[in-house]
């Protein structure tokens, strides 16, 4: 049913493409990061939440089509509908049903709750395409909970030493659930503009977030012991070198690897990712039933391998353009 192009994941019934990386007429987006959303198609299918985050970022005049989760539309015969993929607010998988063949186009996903994402659904089908970014042993990540309850200790500690705290976290996605997770009894909460343009759109559709933005050329941040979430492009920048002093953590499923954290420059580093880890992805696979999978975006090669040897499955690497590492994503 799906054919993987130069252009990206296409369905010739159905005359679409699924997270294009090159211009075409019609375009099935599974969410707004900028690896698997990008400007030039004739025409987008989204779901509603990701179609606010597509038009700050490829500007109003889009042609987009709104689905909700489990909205079904028919094209051609093919059955297309959107179900949660728990990566970010908005992702969606893509579920095409032709003639009673099912196949499922993960996205980027992860099963582990975030409190403001729509939660992971899994989805029978016959095929599933599934992403792979951590998809190694070596990627088992500790409780979210856990992890966000170190990020409010470290916060404090910091606060008590004099210290502001810089949390580096994808503008759309992981910065909101750090804003949504901290303890707003241990200072105040500033915002890196990019971060304050994604909340202002989400705040359109019904989301909430603290924060106040500071704009460029702000001395320093007037109450000590704040906490200041930005993009990791604004790191080394004269915006956040202006809100000295401060100790900085970076927030990503790579600092799982030992030396990641050392390698970043960074103080401090925590594991939190929007992704699924080694134990998801084998459960999510699991979850669909399909008896072929293939993978993409990440560690093809041995997660197919795994899946053949391990799992039985009929399984393929396939390998994308667009592609890229959690560390690519925008910052928007």
């Amino acid at each position: 049913m799906l054919q993987f192009t130069k252009r990206g994941i296409y369905c010739p019934r159905a005359n679409i493409y699924i997270d294009p990386w090159l211009p075409v007429e019609k375009a099935v987006v599974t969410h707004a990061h900028s690896d698997h959303a990008r400007g030039g198609m004739g025409r987008y299918l989204c779901h509603r939440h990701t179609a606010a985050i597509l038009r700050l970022r490829l500007g109003t005049a889009i042609a987009v089509q709104e689905l909700e989760y489990g909205e079904m539309v028919t094209v051609n015969g093919v059955r297309i509908s959107l179900h949660p993929a728990g990566h970010i607010i908005g992702s969606a998988q893509v579920r095409l049903e032709y003639r009673g063949e099912v196949w499922v186009v993960s996205g980027d996903y992860k099963l582990a709750q975030d409190d403001i994402s729509t939660p992971y659904e899994p989805v029978r089908c016959h095929t599933f395409v599934t992403e792979s970014t951590f998809a190694l042993p070596i990627y088992r990540f500790p409780d979210p909970a856990a992890v966000l309850s170190e990020v409010n200790h470290w916060w404090q500690q910091n606060a008590a030493d004099g210290f502001n705290t810089v949390l580096l976290a994808y503008a759309l996605g992981k910065s909101q659930v750090l804003l949504q997770h901290l303890d707003l009894s241990t200072g105040p909460v500033f915002v890196h503009g990019a971060v304050a343009n994604v909340n202002a759109v989400l705040g359109g559709i019904g989301y909430r977030f603290t924060g106040e933005w500071i704009p460029p050329g702000t001395d320093r941040v007037a109450a000590r012991g704040a906490v200041i979430v930005a993009p990791p492009s604004a790191f080394g920048s004269p915006w956040l070198k202006k809100l000295v002093p401060y100790r900085i953590a970076l927030c990503s499923g790579w600092m799982q690897l030992r030396g990641a954290r050392r390698r970043r420059g960074v103080d401090r580093g925590f594991v939190l990712s929007d992704h699924a880890d080694w134990d998801q992805l084998n459960q999510a696979v699991a979850a669909t039933g399909a008896d072929t999978v293939y993978v993409t975006h990440g560690y093809e090669g041995p997660f197919a391998r795994w899946l053949r040897e391990e799992k039985g499955l009929q399984a393929y690497e396939v390998h994308l353009q667009g592609g890229e590492s959690e560390l690519m994503e925008d910052d928007l």
